[in-house]
């Protein structure tokens, strides 16, 4: 069984940090996720990616961290916004605590592609001030694109622009009591992005008025559990070779 830091208590910690090094860090968002799914889907699959990869490395998990910048899809009900300089204070005071009680090795599972700068900007931070940590992040939905795509239809923003084919395959493996395929829906962009080399900051209510982005109804548990697999023995393999 994975071990959960907040499960814990002070003795069962305190044994545990003695023969354990490397703690994983949830991150995700509370935000729209399409009509079908729910808004915190992000980090509920960081969560359960989190468990797997400890049961098989040993690694403890973190409290994770529900909210982060979710400003591109701020317009939408019940999406949470954490500001850059909250969410990275907060994060760094965790990952201050977890080093005082001796971790040296950090993993970030971050299902949210709005924190990846944030916690970036932490990990670059902690590698100057302590030479010594090993730190790490899988930016989870592109990681299970370039990792799981196999097991999709689509590829690129059609398999997960956003709550589509692969998000909502990987939901329905790991939690299929919260999709409602039933609502899911396929919003595919009025035409190709004409300049993907650019970066460029939009409102994702002006792309999709559902919130999806691609093609959620050819989502299965099948291809969600074959993503999960591929993803979480890559990250298994990079931990042994690597971390």
């Amino acid at each position: 069984m994975a071990k959960i830091i907040r499960e814990m208590s002070w003795v069962e910690f305190d044994e545990c940090r003695k023969t354990c090094d490397m703690v994983i860090i949830p991150t995700g968002a509370i935000e729209e996720y399409g009509p079908h799914m729910p808004l915190g889907s992000d980090i509920i699959v960081a969560e359960e990616i989190a468990k797997r990869v400890a049961d098989a490395t040993g690694a403890l998990i973190a409290p994770s961290v529900d909210v982060g910048d979710s400003r591109v899809l701020s317009s939408f009900p019940g999406t949470l916004v954490v500001s850059e300089e909250n969410f990275k204070g907060y994060v760094h005071d965790v990952c201050e605590s977890l080093r005082k009680w001796g971790f040296k090795r950090f993993l970030f599972i971050t299902g949210h592609a709005g924190n990846l700068p944030m916690i970036g900007g932490i990990c670059k931070e902690y590698k100057t001030m302590y030479p010594e940590l090993k730190l790490g992040q899988i930016d989870w939905w592109k990681f299970a694109n370039i990792n799981g795509g196999k097991a999709l239809e689509y590829s690129g923003y059609m398999a997960h622009g956003h709550a589509s084919e692969c998000g909502t395959s990987v939901m329905l493996y790991l939690r299929p009591e919260l999709v409602n395929m039933e609502a899911a829906v396929c919003h595919k962009l009025d035409s190709e992005n004409q300049f993907p080399d650019v970066v460029q900051y939009f409102s994702i209510r002006d792309k999709t008025p559902s919130g999806v982005i691609g093609d959620a109804t050819i989502a299965t548990k099948e291809k969600g559990k074959k993503v999960v697999s591929l993803c979480v023995d890559r990250i298994i393999d990079f931990i042994e070779k690597e971390f």
